[in-house]
């Protein structure tokens, strides 16, 4: 049995650096799951009959579910344990990628989805909260830089994993492979992670967690299902009045509580708001374009799936290049600086995306998407680390929780708001006159269905159709992204404070306590 020490001992023992690399290795592999079944939804959509309705909440459920219990997620790791919580998200993790390996129609995908995302909000934040007693203050910054580019690097990964999957194996595969990964992230956290908690921490409640679960889950199924209902239909105003007055419900109960679900009094720290909600709005502009990417590369440009990952890794690539000289510039010049700098390159990057034409041809593309991997990686991990290292460590569970949930926040809304405008202008852009009414109505339903129906009755037409209302739709939603960043980049440059990320003060030690790393698993 272990014996309880001061954190410090934890600080001066060099396996941290094993523990971070499982916390990495954790972070990866939910990086990698938010945008890996992007690339398999061509495929899934032609096999499963899937709608882009569907589609969407075949991506959101994860998201949705993920953003919704990373609050509560946070609580439980900081009062019951850290490392057993992460442990305990692993093991559901694994539970929801075994569910999706063996699911055979969209309702499963979905619901394996859902598992998923349940036990990736326990990760998230868990893995970012452990962090404080692990390294000492002036090590934290590189140590949350590491794991922030870890979850970074995972997202355009995730095409290129699920392209080679789809290549070789079933679609099930992109599920598949998180079981052995999920299993040695649990391994790892078993021997090389220390046991921390605050016992102060407050028990969950139960009635913000549901205001939360259900205020977020029908603010999506409306923005979801608003295409097909239209945007006045009284069941989406409802659902989207229903979803505003449980956040308000949230917001308020939260403001009652001496220790809330929702801390209010974090988001009264400016360094942690305005950072937070960069970050949110940077998820909010990649999600959109991670949705509308990979249908453009495989039935617009003919792309296989393997191809398809691999053409998106100019996005890895500018990514690595801003992950790694991110810190420094953030150190030299302050958050502000770098958050802003990258914003401005994502705005230009998606500004130049919606200029694509049915004639651009890839190269176009390969440019557009390293600028937008720059602008992502020199915004995000900057963001990032500065709200993180705002937190004091009595609440680094609940903190990070916040953090992450508006940011998973952002990529829900990106991928609903964002996927329903290219589901109306492809619609109304598409040209299915001479088509009997059941066929025009399963293509307007997404490119891929369209060329199904155009392969199926041989018509040229349809199929170019198909590709340029496609490519419209696709072009005014990174309009949007570019707006949206542009936006962004002011608001950083104006409300972010400039204090460079090395300068901080460590704050005082909370009475969060630790087991040694060596035996953390004994």
């Amino acid at each position: 049995m272990a014996t309880i020490t001061h954190i410090d001992d934890t600080r001066r023992d060099p396996r941290r650096w094993w523990a971070l690399g499982a916390l990495i290795a954790s972070m990866l592999v939910l990086g990698f799951d938010t945008t890996i079944l992007n690339v398999a939804l061509p495929t899934m959509a032609g096999e499963l009959g899937a709608t882009t309705g569907q589609q969407q909440w075949m991506a959101d459920a994860y998201v949705i579910v993920f953003a919704a219990l990373m609050l509560p997620a946070g609580l439980l790791g900081d009062r019951f344990g850290r490392r057993l919580m992460l442990i305990t998200g692993l093991v559901v993790f694994l539970a929801g990628s075994a569910l999706g390996t063996l699911a055979g129609s969209v309702s499963v995908v979905i619901a394996a989805r859902a598992v998923m995302g349940v036990g990736a909000a326990l990760i998230m934040p868990l893995a970012l909260s452990v962090l404080p007693s692990l390294f000492t203050s002036d090590e934290q910054g590189k140590a949350i830089g590491l794991v922030s580019t870890g979850s970074a690097l995972g997202m355009p990964l995730g095409p290129i994993i699920g392209g080679w999957l789809l290549q070789h194996f079933w679609w099930g595969s992109i599920f598949l492979i998180n079981v052995p990964m999920a299993a040695i992230a649990i391994l790892a956290c078993v021997f090389l992670l220390p046991e921390t908690r605050d016992p102060a921490t407050p028990k969950v409640d139960t009635l913000s967690t549901a205001f939360t679960t259900i205020g977020l889950g029908a603010l999506i199924y409306a923005i979801i299902e608003a295409p097909d209902r239209g945007w006045g239909d009284p069941l989406i105003l409802a659902v989207f009045a229903a979803a505003a007055v449980l956040i308000t419900a949230l917001v308020l109960r939260s403001r009652r509580v001496r220790r809330p679900m929702l801390d209010m009094s974090l988001l009264a720290q400016r360094g942690f708001l305005f950072n937070t909600v960069a970050a949110t709005l940077v998820m909010f502009v990649l999600s959109g374009l991670m949705f509308v990417l990979p249908p453009y590369l495989q039935a617009v440009l003919g792309n296989d799936t393997l191809g398809t990952g691999v053409r998106m890794l100019p996005m890895v690539l500018g990514l690595s290049v801003a992950a790694k000289f991110a810190p420094a510039l953030a150190t030299r010049f302050g958050a502000r600086a770098a958050v802003g700098a990258g914003l401005v390159v994502l705005a230009f990057a998606a500004l130049l995306g919606s200029r694509t034409t049915t004639g651009s041809g890839y190269g176009f593309t390969a440019l557009w998407l390293s600028l937008a991997g720059l602008g992502f990686g020199f915004a995000l991990v900057p963001a990032m680390t500065a709200a993180l290292a705002t937190l004091p460590r009595d609440r680094a569970g609940s903190g990070s929780g916040l953090l992450m949930t508006l940011r998973q926040v952002g990529s829900a809304i990106g991928i609903a708001l964002l996927g329903s405008l290219l589901a109306d202008v492809f619609r109304d852009r598409l040209d299915v006159t001479g088509l009997p009414a059941p066929a025009a109505d399963t293509a307007g339903n997404s490119v891929v269905a369209a060329h199904l129906i155009a392969h199926r009755t041989g018509s040229a037409h349809l199929a170019a159709s198909a590709n340029s209302a496609y490519v419209h739709g696709m072009g005014v939603v990174l309009l949007v992204c570019a707006i949206a960043a542009l936006v962004s980049a002011l608001l950083a440059a104006a409300l972010l404070p400039n204090t460079p990320v090395a300068r901080r003060t460590e704050r005082a030690e909370s009475p969060v306590v630790a087991e040694p790393v060596g035996d953390a698993g004994q």
